[in-house]
C-alpha cells in the first residue's frame, strides 16, 4: 500500500501526464486549425479561378455577343476569348499596358492571386500580329492554364486539334500544331510581333525544338497564336503550345458531333469528370486533415481518462491527508 507521500507523487505524475497530453493536444489542434485554413484558401483560390466564374460573359453568336460586351464595359482590357476544346481553358483574354498587371488582377479587374490570360503588351490586341503571345497560370485543377503541361503526352496532344479565338466581334478558329518545353529567359520565343524578316527563322525554330509537332502547312503569312504557362517539370520552365488562327471555325468535338444530314448536335457521351478535374493538392490537404481528426479522437478521450484519474487520486489523497492528520 502506498505511503501519503507515494500517493502524491503518483498524483503528480498524473498531473504532468494530463499537462504533456494537453499540449499535444493544443498542437494537434492548431495543426487541425491551419489544415482547415489552408483548405479554405485552396478552395478560394480555386474557385476564382475557376472558369464558370465567366460563363455568363462568353460570346454566344446568338446574342451577338451581349455578354462579352457587358465584361468589356467592367473591364475594357478584355479584349478577346479563348477556348481549346476538350479543356478547361475557355476565358476571357485581356491586354494591360504591361505583362504584369494580370498575373494577379482577374479579368473583371479585381485583384486574385489566380490573375487572368492576357495577351502580351507588345502585341497587338486584334490578334493581327505573325506571333501572338499569350500568358496563363499554370493551376492545380486544370485551371487558366493548367491544362497546357497535358499536351506532353502524346495521346492528348494528337487528339486535342482545334480552339475557338472570339475577337473583334467574329470567332476564328486555332489549329494546334506545336508542342514544345522551353527555358523562360530564352530570346527567341519570348519575342512578340517579330518582324517579318524574323518570320521565317521563328517559326523554323519552333519546328525543330517541338516535342510534339504535326503538319498542317504553316508559313510565314500565317498567324501564330502561342500560349504559355510555367512548367512543373524545371525551374523557370515554360510549356508551349501554339497554334494557327484560321478564319474557319470548327466544332468543339469533345460536346458537338455533325450527323450525316449537316446539322450539329451534342454527343451523347459529353460529361464533365469531376474526379479529373480534381486539385491535387486540395486532395491531400483533406486527407491529412482526416488524419489529424483521426488522431485526435484517441488523445481526447485518453485525455478524458486522465482527468477522470486525476480527479479520482486528488479525492483519495485528501482522504489520507484527513486521516493522517
Amino acid at each position: 500500500m502506498l505511503t501519503p507521500a507515494g500517493k502524491a507523487l503518483n498524483f503528480f505524475i498524473k498531473i504532468a501526464n494530463s499537462a504533456v497530453n494537453n499540449i499535444i493536444l493544443i498542437i494537434i489542434l492548431t495543426l487541425l486549425m491551419f489544415a482547415g485554413y489552408a483548405l479554405w484558401d485552396s478552395s478560394q483560390l480555386y474557385q476564382a479561378a475557376d472558369k464558370n466564374n465567366y460563363e455568363v460573359y462568353k460570346p454566344v453568336i446568338a446574342d451577338e455577343g451581349k455578354s462579352f460586351q457587358e465584361l468589356q464595359a467592367i473591364n475594357p482590357e478584355v479584349i478577346a476569348w479563348l477556348t481549346v476544346y476538350g479543356t478547361n481553358i475557355d476565358y476571357p483574354v485581356t491586354q494591360g499596358k504591361n505583362n504584369m498587371k494580370y498575373v494577379n488582377t482577374n479579368a473583371e479587374g479585381e485583384y486574385s492571386m489566380s490573375g487572368a490570360i492576357f495577351l502580351d503588351y507588345q502585341n497587338k490586341s486584334d490578334f493581327s500580329d505573325f506571333n501572338n503571345m499569350l500568358y496563363g497560370h499554370h493551376m492545380e485543377k486544370k485551371a487558366m492554364f493548367g491544362d497546357i503541361g497535358s499536351f506532353e503526352e502524346k495521346d492528348m496532344f494528337d487528339s486535342h486539334l482545334y480552339g475557338n479565338l472570339y475577337v473583334n466581334g467574329r470567332d476564328c478558329g486555332i489549329e494546334f500544331f506545336s508542342y514544345l518545353h522551353t527555358d523562360a529567359y530564352d530570346p527567341l520565343f519570348f519575342k512578340p510581333a517579330v518582324s517579318e524578316g524574323d518570320r521565317a527563322p521563328y517559326l523554323n525554330d519552333i519546328l525543330l525544338k517541338s516535342m510534339h509537332r504535326r503538319d498542317i502547312g504553316v508559313t510565314i503569312s500565317d498567324r501564330l497564336i502561342l500560349l504559355s504557362t510555367c512548367s512543373t517539370t524545371s525551374t523557370n520552365g515554360r510549356d508551349i503550345l501554339i497554334g494557327r488562327i484560321i478564319d474557319k471555325t470548327f466544332i468543339d468535338p469533345f460536346i458537338f458531333e455533325e450527323t450525316d444530314d449537316g446539322r450539329v448536335i451534342q454527343r451523347a457521351d459529353a460529361r464533365t469528370d469531376f474526379l479529373s478535374n480534381a486539385p491535387k493538392t486540395l486532395i491531400i490537404k483533406a486527407v491529412i486533415f482526416l488524419l489529424a481528426l483521426l488522431l485526435l479522437i484517441p488523445i481526447v478521450n485518453q485525455n478524458r481518462r486522465n482527468a477522470r484519474e486525476a480527479r479520482a487520486a486528488k479525492e483519495a489523497l485528501m482522504k489520507e491527508f484527513i486521516k493522517a492528520g
